[in-house]
């Protein structure tokens, strides 16, 4: 059975593009094996992913994330059973919110920031749709 999970975390520590550059290369070099498929998103300290797969290897990737010391307040947006996935060609996508129009974000929440702890999870899966639509993923390996 396949499912998808999105949720949010803050950094614990200032974010760098070698930090980003670490996760998704320790993403894309793990995920394959898990059958898991999914989009990074992140802006200023707060990151936002979406994870696809079989239950049972999302839901363990999950609990590490959890764990790992580079995230904290790490919630869940949003879980459901789906029949396909979104995100089938790619290990993990990123979008850096940094080169994306802020009125993309305001369309979505209160302020032009990405803020997934102030609205739905509804909302920031439509986010992530539009950005998909607008050609915002910046890599999808």
């Amino acid at each position: 059975m396949l499912i998808r999970l999105l949720y949010a975390s803050r950094a614990a520590q200032p974010v760098s593009q070698e930090v980003i550059e670490q996760i998704l290369t320790q993403s894309r070099a793990r995920n394959p094996a898990l059958g898991i498929t999914g989009i990074l998103c992140h802006g200023g300290d707060i990151f936002m992913q979406v994870l696809e797969g079989g239950r049972e290897a999302v839901n363990t990737l999950y609990k590490e994330i959890v764990c790992d010391e580079r995230h904290r307040d790490v919630v869940i947006l949003h879980y459901e059973e789906i029949a396909e996935r979104r995100f089938a060609g790619w290990t993990m996508g990123q979008v850096n919110l940094s080169k994306t129009n802020p009125s993309l974000l305001l369309k979505y929440s209160e302020k032009p920031v990405l803020d997934p702890y102030r609205v739905s999870g509804k909302a920031s899966m439509a986010l992530l749709d539009e950005l998909i639509a607008t050609a915002s993923i910046i890599c999808r390996t």
